[in-house]
């Protein structure tokens, strides 16, 4: 699979070892329009590398999973040191900060397949007992509010339409898509330690935790707080919609 982060590695570590070597007069090439090129990209390439490793890197959202708020062809921008900074490739966690809390819109690696980004809320935290029943979630016993707000023109894959609810954790206020009158399996879980259980916004149509179980602390990449651009031509969205929302 195309992996950006590796080819820039690459391309940095090649345009800088010519650098060095230029700067030490190991490079004797007259007029030499491709190590000038390395020599003048590399500082570029440094800097790229650096924020999108370490600061803020732009994802693109490729489905429907978590409508209504995020949807396909938003392009948003993900903080990679909200939770700690870590060893670029690896994940490994270099500096830890604050833990990822009720309610934060996360990409992590897929844990059944980590070559694959995924972009879910979390909803229960390490310890935490999270039951699902009839559409509706209780953490260690205390039911989530949700509140009505008004039917949805989008369709629910199996039948009927869905609603859009007003979910809130503690503090955390967002809206999430369901079909109250779907057909949903109940279940109880206790989230392991160093793993949080997440969802994703538009419930009956999301492969999330409720199927392949909890994410792994050292598969979180970062936080999703802001949509900087938008971009499906199959969607009744426009541009001027989704550009600039905060993601809450």
């Amino acid at each position: 699979m195309f992996d950006f982060t590796l080819i820039l590695i690459v391309l940095t570590f090649i345009t800088a070892l010519i650098y060095i070597l230029s700067k030490f007069n190991k490079i004797k090439f007259k007029n030499n329009s491709f190590i000038d090129f390395s020599v003048s990209i590399f500082p570029i390439l440094l800097i790229v590398l650096i924020i999108r490793s370490f600061i803020v890197e732009p994802y693109r959202i490729p489905s429907g999973s978590m409508i209504p708020t995020l949807v396909a062809g938003d392009f948003i921008l993900v903080d990679k040191n909200i939770f700690g900074i870590k060893l670029p490739l690896y994940n490994t966690t270099l500096l830890e900060n604050k833990k990822p809390d009720y309610g934060d819109v996360i990409v992590f690696k897929y844990p059944l397949d980590e070559k694959i980004n995924y972009i879910k809320r979390v909803v229960a935290l390490p310890g935490d007992k999270i039951e699902y029943i009839n559409k509706n979630i209780f953490i260690n016993g205390k039911k989530i509010l949700q509140k009505k707000i008004h039917h949805s023109n989008i369709p629910n894959e199996n039948h009927g339409l869905s609603e859009i609810f007003e979910e809130k954790i503690n503090t955390r206020q967002y809206k999430i898509l369901v079909n109250k009158k779907d057909y949903s399996q109940n279940f109880s879980y206790i989230v392991p330690k160093a793993s949080y259980f997440v969802l994703g916004d538009n419930r009956d149509n999301s492969n999330d935790s409720r199927y392949w179980g909890p994410v792994p602390e050292n598969n979180i990449i970062g936080k999703a707080f802001f949509i900087w651009m938008f971009w499906n031509y199959e969607s009744e969205h426009k541009l001027v919609d989704r550009v600039g929302l905060s993601i809450e």
